[in-house]
């Protein structure tokens, strides 16, 4: 362990909170401020300040294991190792390569999730390979690549928020979810600016609002479209812009304007007045923003509802100018990265796409191999979950739970059973896990050096701060193991910085270029923003980054933007008789994700303990049920019971569920797999149920 404090970044959202770790008499670290860090100045939430907890021995796993007879049991990392590999091995020739699938995760950092998909590609030959960030962000992505020809979460830094003004803030509550980002929106009002949350909930972020609309579930694209329609109506379209730096605008405007104010109150419940104060706030101010989360993402209309609230900011000239544009709050630790280098299904390094001749020609020539050998896209991850036990029958997972995260969960967890092997690499012996015929315990953040990308594109560097216990390897350990017994002996090395030179080459010339970034260079700044090309050699000067896109052309081959027209429709799942109420899921402050490591922490649990269903006084007094009444909720693919917390907070025909636990309360038993035709992002966000008494 080091004596002075180690600079290095949360392990948790997407914000990557600096910190300093410092050592303490009985051998850990305790978490230190780090000021100089501007995304969050030294502040932290509860999780970060407790990270340190999931460090201990008490809570991670310290040895492989193996199961025999039933049972996993310890085990030496050659007898793990080699039962991997044999069975992948077996895999390939009995059913070949695509039957051996991968699945990774939106923590890895970027060296593992750039090994990982080439491990996948070039060592296994497989094309089944993604990762949970595709239940993150991808609608965004795709919503941005569509109108701007690049995605990036955020187009700025967060210290642009204070400065422009007006946010309107959909489907996200940050005080929860990312608590020390609230201050740039404190300080946007501090400043005159006006902040306006979309969510069914009254949340903690809803009550800092100066406009709080609580539309229906599933309804934002409607909503956005109305938003458009007024825009119009009221002549509030920004002309110079649309002509000169937009192409599509007409056929975007004919189909806004099918959205009057009053059918879109009838859908969404939102009352014109609003609609209008909306408006009027959005466009008075020389500058505004659309910040969207998973709110509107994480439906099966995702990419067109994203769509929507583009057309919005380009019809308003609010995208590609100082303090404007639209941006994601992506959630993950480096969902960003994660995706940007190869885990996706079908994306390669440099966020260069798979079936592009000339991204396989480079990113091979990299590799070392034959552009021909690589295989083509493979399934979303909701698609590639589904076939397990039937077309892929081996599973390589690293740093995902989906037993607790995946839609239809019971589903997945039988599909996930149904396999002939599963491997499995983690920090702590999570729900999937413990299905699991390998488990390799593996380093995490602490205990290990490599880079992640927060959401607003900035590279950084998390530095080790200790030794990881006896019998813990890293990622890239594992997987340089098992490529040399499967037959490939070189390009897979276990040094964090060595893997991430040659990711630089793999990026260089993508639309996420990160070759003019080092970890000397990260090492001595506060991140670089990407993309950040490699200087000409007779440069004075490296490239700065680009912390702030699209100001003088966006990344279309003519540098215009692109209107996308959509229209409303309906969700996959919309009430009825049997299933009369909407079911949104969501997160609470103290717990993370699928809760594998949050859980595991007292503190946490202690202040977030379990499950709970949030609902409406009127659909309470229906129920008979009380504060703290277990109640069951109901849906087509299952059914959760949980304590009912009842609060004039939520809309009457909505309830809320937290998706942290597993067990009876686990939220995604009964969330909708109906995927987004562009992103394959499933339903989560809404989904018809019932909600009935429980006796005590």
């Amino acid at each position: 362990m080091q004596n002075s404090a180690t600079p290095t970044h949360c392990p948790y959202c997407a914000l990557q909170c600096g910190m300093n770790l410092t050592p303490v008499p009985d051998g850990g670290v305790e978490v230190t401020e780090r000021a100089d860090f501007p995304v969050n100045r030294g502040a932290l939430c509860g999780k970060g300040r407790t990270a340190p907890q999931v460090l201990s021995s008490r809570v991670r796993l310290t040895s492989p294991l193996v199961r025999h007879e039933g049972k996993l049991v310890p085990a030496t990392w050659d007898e793990a190792l080699d039962r991997i590999a044999g069975e992948l091995r077996r895999t390939r020739a009995e059913h070949g390569p695509d039957a051996c699938g991968v699945f990774g995760g939106g923590g890895l950092t970027n060296e593992k999730a750039y090994t990982l998909g080439k491990f996948a590609r070039v060592v296994l030959g497989t094309s089944q390979i993604d990762y949970n960030g595709r239940f993150c962000m991808s609608s965004a992505a795709a919503g941005g690549i569509k109108a701007f020809g690049l995605d990036r979460g955020l187009p700025f830094p967060l210290e642009d928020i204070p400065r422009t003004g007006c946010v309107i803030l959909v489907g996200s509550n940050l005080a929860e979810t990312m608590p020390p980002s609230l201050r740039f929106f404190n300080e946007l009002r501090e400043n005159g600016g006006t902040l306006v949350v979309i969510d069914p909930r009254r949340t903690k972020t809803a009550e800092q609002a100066d406009l709080h609309l609580a539309p229906r579930p599933g309804t934002d694209l409607a909503l956005a479209l109305g938003l458009l329609h007024l825009v119009v109506a009221e002549g509030r379209v920004d002309e110079e812009y649309v002509r000169e730096r937009t192409v599509g605008w007409e056929d975007a405007r004919a189909a806004a304007m099918a959205h009057w104010p009053e059918y879109v109150e009838r859908i969404t419940g939102v009352p014109v007045p609003q609609l209008r104060e909306t408006v009027r706030m959005f466009c008075e101010p020389e500058s505004a923003m659309v910040l969207t989360a998973r709110g509107p993402e994480q439906q099966s209309k995702g990419t067109d509802t994203v769509g929507a609230w583009i057309n919005l900011c380009l019809a308003t000239g609010r995208a590609g100018r100082p303090l404007s544009g639209y941006g994601c709050l992506t959630g993950q630790g480096n969902g960003q990265g994660g995706r940007e280098h190869g885990q996706k299904a079908d994306q390669l390094p440099g966020y260069r796409k798979l079936d592009d001749p000339a991204a396989r020609r480079h990113v091979a020539e990299v590799w070392g191999v034959d552009p021909d050998s690589l295989p083509g896209p493979g399934r979303s991850a909701y698609e590639l979950l589904d076939a397990l036990g039937t077309d892929i029958r081996s599973l390589l997972l690293m740093a995902s739970n989906p037993v607790v995260s995946a839609p239809r969960a019971a589903h997945i967890e039988e599909r996930i059973k149904s396999l002939n092997f599963l491997a499995v690499c983690d920090v702590v012996l999570s729900e999937t896990a413990e299905l699991a015929d390998v488990v390799l315990p593996v380093t995490q953040w602490a205990e290990e050096t490599g880079t992640t990308t927060n959401l607003e594109g900035r590279v950084l560097l998390r530095r080790q701060a200790i030794t990881p216990p006896e019998g813990v390897r890293s990622d890239l350990e594992v997987m340089h193991a098992l490529a040399d017994r499967l037959g490939v002996e070189k390009g897979f090395p276990t040094d964090p910085e060595e893997v991430f030179e040659e990711l630089r080459r793999a990026s260089a010339g993508g639309p996420a270029d990160y070759s003019g970034i080092t970890y000397r260079r990260l090492a001595e700044e506060n991140g670089v923003f990407w993309p950040c090309p490699a200087a000409d050699a007779d440069a004075e000067a490296g490239h700065p980054g680009t912390p702030r896109l699209f100001l003088d052309r966006f990344a279309t081959p003519d540098g215009r933007a692109r209107f996308v027209p959509v229209s409303h429709r309906a969700s996959a799942e919309e009430p009825d008789d049997e299933y009369p109420v909407l079911l949104t899921t969501g997160r609470v402050v103290a717990q993370y994700q699928s809760g594998a490591q949050t859980r595991r922490v007292d503190e946490l649990n202690a202040a977030a303990p379990g499950p709970f269903v949030e609902l409406h006084p009127r659909l309470a007094a229906r129920l008979g049920a009380a504060e703290g009444d277990p109640v069951a909720v109901v849906s087509r693919r299952g059914r959760a019971v949980a304590p009912a917390r009842i609060t004039t907070g939520i809309r009457p025909d909505t309830v809320f569920m937290p998706f942290h636990w597993p067990g009876e309360g686990r939220a995604n038993t009964l969330t909708n797999p109906a995927l987004d035709p562009t992103s394959r992002m499933p339903e989560f966000k809404t989904c018809a149920v019932r909600v009935e008494a429980v006796e005590r």
